[in-house]
């Protein structure tokens, strides 16, 4: 039996990611927070350890904080910049033909509100952004040294596994409290930007699609496909039929760091995948309906 280890096995991505493996016939090592494994990404020992036991046929780094908040600078740079060389070190060293799956962002390029391609240039606008490029320059290295680093580049995915700070699940969990006859309103800073609206268990059949072949090695996991957030709240409010317009006000004095996050997802789709869930059919699933 095929092994693969999930770090940030705990988030949306590594309860889906963790699914599709186990119906591939793939036993799946999870290693999260508060899990007790005891295995610390940041620790190279830990690392090295768990690749020399197992020699898993595939590593896949999801683990992060994924936010732009200066304050995780350390906390991701440990966890997303040191997890990787880590894990790519332990590879080099104790499971040279293990494939190894790196985390990357749409958030990461010069954003110029056009589909991003992931041959556009990088930009270390925050915190977040400079964990992620130090990340793909260190697959790029080790991928010259012999080992099968690949990188996927994540644009906006959800599920209603998301974590309650994420847009999509504290609007979803808004719509449903008025549905319930809550006096709510919803607080949006501009509902204009666009960016991208897959569904999780969608993308990490494109992570399975990226690491199954030789020939790639990076490439958008997005659909491609852009919806503004006064959409998103519009097709909730469409859902449990009520006037969203009588429940959301905008933030005053809020700017946008982008107009829109989608991607050019040409590369993924020349190898196979294609999203599967609709925009309409994710917003009810957010909503359990």
């Amino acid at each position: 039996m095929r092994t693969a280890v999930i770090f940030g096995a705990n988030g949306q991505d590594g309860y889906y990611l963790s699914e599709l493996l186990q119906n591939e016939a793939v036993e799946v090592i999870a290693i999260g927070r508060n899990n007790a494994s005891g295995v610390d990404i940041s620790n190279l020992d830990d690392v090295k350890a768990l690749v020399k036991e197992y020699k898993p046929d595939h590593i896949f780094h999801l683990a992060a904080n994924s936010t732009t908040r200066h304050d995780t600078l350390f906390e991701n740079h440990s966890t997303i910049s040191t997890g990787t060389l880590n894990i790519l070190e332990a590879v080099k060293s104790h499971s040279p033909l293990t494939k190894v799956f790196i985390s990357g962002s749409g958030l990461q390029f010069k954003n110029r509100d056009l589909p991003i391609k992931e041959t556009d240039e990088f930009e270390a606008r925050d915190a977040y952004s400079v964990c992620r490029i130090q990340s793909v320059y260190a697959a790029r290295y080790f991928r010259m040294l012999g080992i099968k680093a690949y990188v996927g580049y994540f644009f906006n995915h959800d599920s209603p596994r998301r974590t309650s700070r994420h847009v999509a699940q504290m609007i979803a969990a808004d719509v449903l409290a008025i549905e319930k006859g809550e006096e709510k309103i919803i607080t949006i800073g501009d509902p204009s930007v666009k960016k991208e609206w897959g569904f999780a268990g969608d993308i990490v059949k494109a992570i399975w699609t990226l690491v199954e072949q030789d020939e790639v090695f990076e490439a958008n996991l997005g659909t491609g496909l852009g919806y503004s957030i006064q959409e998103y709240i519009e097709t909730c409010f469409d859902i449990i039929n009520k006037d969203w317009k009588n429940h959301v006000q905008l933030k005053d004095g809020f700017k946008a760091d982008y107009r829109q996050l989608i991607s050019d997802p040409s590369t993924i789709l020349s190898l196979g995948w294609k999203p599967e869930t609709s925009f309409e059919a994710l917003t009810k699933m957010m909503l359990h309906k």
